[in-house]
């Protein structure tokens, strides 16, 4: 048998890349009886039926160390979360939900603002830091200029990556200045609504170098958060981290409790906007909690 890679499925046929070329595969009867779906990105071990016509049956699925559900790709090492500079403006309380899904998978997260040759003002300079700050990687990029690229196409080597983000921010333009043969579909922002259209239809895996591949995705324009305990949130902003143990009450989520360590930070390791995001989003979370208890 031979182990490789899903890299799409369409039509019940899935498309395995193996170290003796890609073969378009069914997968056996039985996943269907127990349930399983096979996924973009599973390490799989499939029979060759017909070596000259590169088709296989597809027939074991190796464990996964992780599964995302929007876009469903499994075996992931890292999310590259796009938000563009301007058009669209960007939303930083969408990115901090984008983080905190990332977060929850145990990603490797690097964050991408695209489009900065539009913001004149360079307004962007501002959000790059509050992230650098706490504790991101964050590349500045231009599809249009070039910006950012070569420092881009570095951090996708080696890894499986999924792009992220809003629609219109350009994930796709900018894929394609990294690895111009690929020739993704972009589309136009909408002037009116500022609101991309959504021109990728289905999660794929695509190969850019010999082990490194790339998803892209949907756009999204919200994220719900509720599958997320209140109590566990904190562990999901990475700048809490050096506190949330330290605090004089066990049990602290940071929020009304006195003698608070991570409170102590606010305005200082830790950013007043940020610390303001975790009181918004752990309210919503307990709202949430409370809802379901007289369902």
């Amino acid at each position: 048998m031979l182990e490789g890679v899903i890299l799409k499925g369409i039509g019940g046929f899935y498309y395995i890349d193996t170290e003796t070329g890609v073969y378009e595969c069914r997968a056996r009867g039985i996943f269907r009886k127990e349930g399983i779906r096979p996924t973009v990105g599973d390490r799989v071990q499939i029979s060759v039926l017909d070596e000259g016509n590169k088709k296989g049956s597809l027939d074991e699925i190796l464990p996964r160390r992780n599964e995302l559900i929007r876009p469903r790709v499994s075996n992931v090492d890292q999310a590259v979360i796009v938000f563009a500079a301007k058009s669209p403006n960007m939303n930083l309380d969408l990115l901090d939900r984008f983080l905190l899904l990332a977060e929850e998978q145990e990603l490797e997260i690097v964050i991408v603002i695209n489009k900065i040759d539009r913001d004149k003002k360079k307004q962007y300079l501002s959000a790059a830091e509050l992230y650098r700050k706490a504790g991101y990687p964050v590349i500045c990029t231009s599809a249009e200029t070039g910006d950012g690229v070569e420092e881009l196409r570095c951090v996708l080597e080696h890894k499986i990556s999924v792009f992220a983000g809003p629609s219109g921010v350009g994930k796709s333009s900018l894929i394609n200045a990294a690895f111009p043969g690929l020739e993704l579909n972009t589309g136009e922002i909408s002037e009116k609504i500022q609101r991309g259209r959504h021109t990728t239809r289905h999660a794929e895996l695509i190969q850019i170098t010999e082990h490194s591949y790339i998803v892209d995705s949907p756009g999204f324009t919200s994220l719900f958060l509720n599958h997320i305990p209140s109590e566990k949130l904190q562990y999901y902003f990475r700048e809490f981290q050096p506190f949330v143990h330290t605090c004089y009450y066990n049990g602290c989520v940071h929020i009304k409790e006195p003698d608070c360590a991570v409170k102590a930070e606010v305005g200082r390791a830790i950013a007043q906007q940020r610390y303001q995001r975790y009181q918004t989003i752990y309210e919503e979370l307990k709202e949430e909690e409370e809802r379901r208890k007289y369902q």
